[in-house]
């Protein structure tokens, strides 16, 4: 017999999901304030990966792309991304942002590469770094 944490009998209770619709609450106003911020910035970073992917090659000197932690390959795409593409988003917030997420998110290291990387980038943007259009 199997016993659930709280002492009753849990195999009845217990019923696989995997692949089934998962009802949600609805998101709180917080939720949806977020979600409308951070879904634009993901799309976008998704189409124009390829490009961020030349970039951080060209700028990573002897580091194949594949080499670069995961986690700081993601933020400089979502961060080239916004540095390009992004008018309303000042370049040197998108360089702070990503190297803050670096060292939350990764290594020890990953700040100083994250930034040397985008602030390269930075230097060939034809606008300021620190307005929007």
């Amino acid at each position: 017999m199997a016993i659930a944490a709280g002492g009753g009998d849990c195999r009845e209770k217990a019923t696989a999901t995997w692949g089934q619709p998962v009802e949600l609450p609805p998101p709180t106003a917080e939720e949806a304030a977020v979600r409308q911020f951070a879904e634009p910035l993901i799309r976008g970073a998704l189409e124009y990966r390829d490009e961020a992917d030349g970039v951080i090659t060209k700028h990573a000197k002897n580091w194949e792309l594949h080499r670069i932690a995961a986690v700081d390959r993601n933020i400089l795409r979502l961060a080239i991304y916004e540095m390009l593409h992004r008018e309303d988003i000042p370049p040197i917030v998108s360089i702070n942002e990503a190297v803050d997420i670096a060292k939350k998110f990764s290594t020890q290291d990953s700040g100083r590469f994250v930034n040397g990387i985008l602030d390269k980038v930075k230097g060939e943007l034809m606008r300021p770094a620190r307005g929007v259009k």
